[in-house]
C-alpha cells in the first residue's frame, strides 16, 4: 500500500472510531434524557427500567447485563460480534448512568416535553453515527438478524415480536410506557435514516486493509 493510501485509510479508520464512540456515548445521553422526561421510553429501555425497579440496580447497569446476556444468544445463532457490538454493551450503559447522575429531576411538562423531543432527535443522531461507523450491529439487532437467518422470517416480524415482548414485560415490571414510546417508534426510523446519509463514511478504496463491517439492511441498530 502506498504512503498516501495508508494515510487516507488511517484517517478513515480514525473517523470511524470517533463516530462509533461518539454515537454510543450520545445514545446513552439521549436515553437518559428520555428517562428524565418520564413520558415514555424506547422499547428495550422500558424493559431495562422495569428490571432496574425490580432489582434496585441502576438502569445503565441493567442495560449492560441484558446486553451481555443477549450477546450470549449469538452463540447458537452463529453471529460474530464486532468492535461496535462489544463496545455497545458497555459504553451506552455507562454514558446513560453518568448522564442521569448529572440531570436534575424535571417536574414541569414545560421542561419534560422538550427533554423528550431533544432525546429522540439526539437518539436518531446517535443511531446514524453508530451505524455509519460500520463496526458491527448492537447485541439486540444481531439477535434479530440472527433469528431472521435461522428462521427465514422477516426482520420486521421478528423485530416487532421481540420489541412488543420487551415493552410488555418492562411495563409489567414498572417501566415507563407513554406518548414518548409511540413518538419514538414512529420517528426513529426517518431520523436515523437522515443522519445515516449525513454521517456516511466514504468507502475504502479497493485493496485497502481497512474493511468496513457489513451492516444488515432493513435494521436500525439500537442497544
Amino acid at each position: 500500500m502506498s504512503a498516501p493510501s495508508a494515510s487516507a485509510s488511517g484517517r478513515r479508520l480514525g473517523r470511524r472510531l470517533i463516530q462509533l464512540y461518539a454515537g454510543l456515548t450520545l445514545y446513552g445521553v439521549s436515553s437518559a434524557l428520555l428517562v428524565a422526561a418520564g413520558l415514555g421510553l424506547e422499547p428495550w429501555n422500558v424493559l431495562h427500567q422495569g428490571l432496574a425497579e425490580l432489582t434496585g440496580m441502576s438502569i445503565g447497569v441493567v442495560l449492560i447485563i441484558v446486553g451481555a446476556a443477549v450477546l450470549l444468544l449469538w452463540i447458537p445463532l452463529r453471529q460474530r460480534p464486532g468492535l461496535g457490538t462489544v463496545s455497545n454493551v458497555f459504553v451506552i450503559g455507562l454514558a446513560m448512568d453518568g448522564s442521569l447522575a448529572l440531570l436534575p429531576e424535571p417536574r414541569s411538562l414545560a421542561v419534560r416535553v422538550p427533554l423528550l423531543v431533544v432525546g429522540i432527535v439526539l437518539n436518531g443522531m446517535a443511531t446514524g453515527l453508530y451505524i455509519a461507523a460500520r463496526f458491527g450491529p448492537g447485541p439486540r439487532d444481531g439477535l434479530m438478524t440472527g433469528l431472521h437467518r435461522r428462521t427465514g422470517r422477516s426482520i420486521r416480524l421478528i423485530r416487532t415480536v421481540i420489541e412488543v415482548a420487551v415493552v410488555v414485560t418492562g411495563f409489567v415490571l414498572g417501566g415507563t410506557v407513554g406518548v414518548g414510546t409511540v413518538l419514538y417508534a414512529v420517528s426513529i426510523g426517518p431520523l436515523a435514516q437522515a443522519f445515516l446519509r449525513w454521517f456516511a463514511v466514504p468507502p475504502a478504496p479497493t485493496g485497502s486493509t481497512v474493511v468496513a463491517a457489513a451492516t444488515p439492511e432493513g435494521v436500525i441498530l439500537r442497544p
